[in-house]
């Protein structure tokens, strides 16, 4: 957690080295086990905590530990900071850091021209050239003429500034993302100090690792403090981001939806119990969810996905707000359970964290590819609530509104993420507890007449929500499974006419959330004209930035985003036809263009990705502009 107080601008500023910028895209890369994502993650604390807007993106490899050098081994992560409004990671790099010849050449092609590079001469010996695919070295062919360059022996700077230490080579090179951690403080002016209180906490019990790793974060910032380059090493200055007074933290997706179940549970009162299985990238959320017992959180990791699904539902008959999570496979193998969820209408929030598919995919990659799954993927007509969130920050709120709509119409409530908001930073105001109103549970506890048997599906005439009861409470013992129950009883009964009037009930009972959901706002621009971009989930950012770009410059052209996946809120149809076009950018073949096309009969144009990499501003762009010269 972090707050930063906007500074006075800086009334200097003649040295030709210092550079002001509003914003700065640093992509850092190198092999899985040279450190770049914690690189990232702690040159984010420090973005942070010098008050800029940000946004990351972690780009993580597929295998746990591909051959070091390889292509297929290679880690990144991508910080857009600023003193503006930051919405997305950045299209193209402004400096990119590559600690071998892979990372290079894997990253090169997303540097923009002019950008910067800054890599590691010491990795780019014969070897490491040919398992990269190079046929010459690069630094020193012209064939990175279009970008700057800056090549120095980073792995002897390292071994150099931790040899007082007597550590082996491979533990002194292990330092290496610290040296260069330090180099990137001192290029964007930011504090030593909190990252080097963070590393006396993380090796307290290791002293020597702890001194050395200091030693290199400060030899890092030495060097560019005091090298005589000519040349492309330059200070960056960026003024902190004009944001609304409170206190802010960072968070990924996935901190903030643990958050947001932990206030969920205190918003509805009841004890929150999780079931979960670990998969990338829905499990950063169960490790998250395991630090929070205090708030009577139960963290349970099961043996397979099945048993996490069944434990979750045990723990809602049993009364509490119940949680299960994974990610596409595992959602897969859940459906059954969600099935039995759907059929005894017990509250139920499933988290899938989506990634590319099918089958195992690309497991570290996103996609937005699993909404026919959350709509439709359940055998028989098993409708239930689906919300999808459109970024780290708004994972919190969109999780309180999961589980509002789970325990007051008794359903199972699917949220939607992705691989890109899981892992994804940025800042984030911390809300007053007092900003959201409470949804407390009324469990029922009136037993029938004397004589009557109770039946559970007894139901509100208004939201069609049945009862819920705590097991053991006297006068209410009744059953619920998976066979079809009485509409008058709650007996098991499979005849025709119940289970008629049973499927048109919870269909109703679903379709009638649509009156209890905000209506559908436009996010920028007119209610009504030529062109609306329709989104959601993490395309968000991107088509923002676009629709804000485009206006600007005189389009006509409107941003609609929507939260609720199903029901769609009930003003959208009448909404989407005041527009001559819509188009639908996602990363997926055009799920929620089907959706919308079935629904409103509109003649919705799809924009699909399915790259494994977030949307960038300037591919919406240009389809935005194709639709408007057509």
């Amino acid at each position: 957690m972090a707050t930063a107080v906007k500074a006075p601008a800086d009334a200097g500023g003649t040295d030709s080295k210092i550079i002001q910028r509003d914003s700065v895209v640093v992509r850092f890369a190198g092999d899985s086990g040279d450190g770049m994502q914690l690189t990232g993650g702690q040159f984010t604390l420090s973005t942070a905590l010098a008050g800029n807007d940000l946004a990351t993106f972690p780009d993580f490899p597929a295998e746990i530990r591909a051959p070091q050098g390889t292509l297929f081994g290679v880690s990144a992560f991508q910080i857009n900071f600023g003193s503006t409004r930051i919405e997305t990671a950045g299209d193209q790099p402004d400096v990119l850091v590559a600690m071998n010849p892979a990372a290079l050449k894997t990253n090169l092609p997303m540097l923009r021209k002019g950008g910067l590079i800054i890599a590691d001469s010491g990795e780019f010996g014969e070897r490491n050239l040919k398992k990269a695919h190079y046929a010459g070295n690069p630094l020193e062919d012209g064939s990175l003429e279009p970008w700057q360059l800056l090549a120095f022996d980073i792995s002897k700077q390292t071994l150099e500034s931790v040899k007082p230490f007597g550590l082996g080579n491979k533990d002194a090179l292990r330092c290496k993302n610290m040296w260069t951690l330090g180099l990137a403080l001192w290029m964007f002016g930011r504090d030593r100090e909190p990252l080097i209180n963070w590393l006396r906490g993380k090796f307290a019990k290791n002293e020597l690792l702890r001194d050395a790793n200091i030693a290199a974060l400060n030899a890092g910032h030495a060097y560019g403090e005091t090298a005589e380059l000519a040349g492309p090493l330059k200070q960056f200055r960026l003024a902190a981001a004009d944001v609304q007074p409170g206190l802010y933290r960072t968070v990924t997706g996935a901190d903030a939806i643990a958050l947001g179940l932990v206030a969920g549970g205190q918003l509805s009162g009841l004890p929150m119990f999780f079931g979960g299985y670990p998969i990338t990238p829905a499990s950063a959320i169960l490790h998250a969810l395991a630090k929070l017992g205090e708030f009577d959180v139960t963290t349970f990791q099961a043996e397979d996905e099945i048993a996490a699904i069944g434990a979750a539902i045990g723990a809602a008959w049993a009364g509490n707000l119940a949680v299960t999570s994974s990610s596409g496979p595992g959602i897969a193998l859940k459906t059954e359970a969600i099935g039995l969820a759907v059929m005894t209408e017990l509250p139920l929030v499933i988290i899938n964290s989506q990634r590319g598919g099918p089958s195992t995919g690309l497991p570290t990659k996103t996609e937005q590819s699993d909404l026919y799954q959350a709509v439709y993927g359940r055998n028989g007509d098993a409708p239930l609530p689906v919300i999808a969130t459109r970024s780290p920050a708004d994972c919190f709120e969109a999780t309180i509104e999961a589980c509002r709509l789970a325990v007051q119409f008794m359903t199972p409530v699917m949220l939607l993420t992705d691989g890109y908001i899981a892992n994804a930073a940025e800042p984030w105001r911390v809300p007053e507890a007092s900003d959201f109103e409470p949804f407390p549970v009324l469990f029922h506890e009136e037993p029938p007449a004397e004589g009557a048997k109770y039946n559970p599906f007894t139901r509100d005439p208004e939201t069609l929500k049945r009862q819920w009861v705590r097991p053991g409470t006297p006068g209410l013992m009744h059953r619920v499974g998976g066979i079809e129950k009485s509409y008058a009883t709650g007996n098991i009964d499979y005849s025709a006419e119940n289970h008629q009037r049973m499927t048109d009930t919870r269909k109703a009972k679903v379709d009638g959330i649509a009156r209890y959901i905000p209506a559908q706002a436009v996010e920028v621009g007119n209610d009504h004209g030529p062109l609306v971009v329709v989104g959601w989930g993490s395309t968000y950012g991107p088509i923002r930035q676009a629709v804000e770009l485009l206006r600007t410059q005189g389009h006509d052209v409107a941003h609609v985003h929507i939260r609720h996946i199903w029901p769609l809120p009930a003003n959208l149809g009448e909404l989407l036809r005041r527009y001559d076009r819509i188009l639908v950018p996602e990363m997926n073949t055009g799920q929620l263009k089907t959706l919308l096309r079935d629904q409103f009969l509109v003649d919705a144009k799809p924009l699909n990705k399915v790259s494994g990499q977030p949307f960038r501003i300037a591919e919406i762009e240009a389809a935005i502009r194709e639709m408007l010269d057509a």
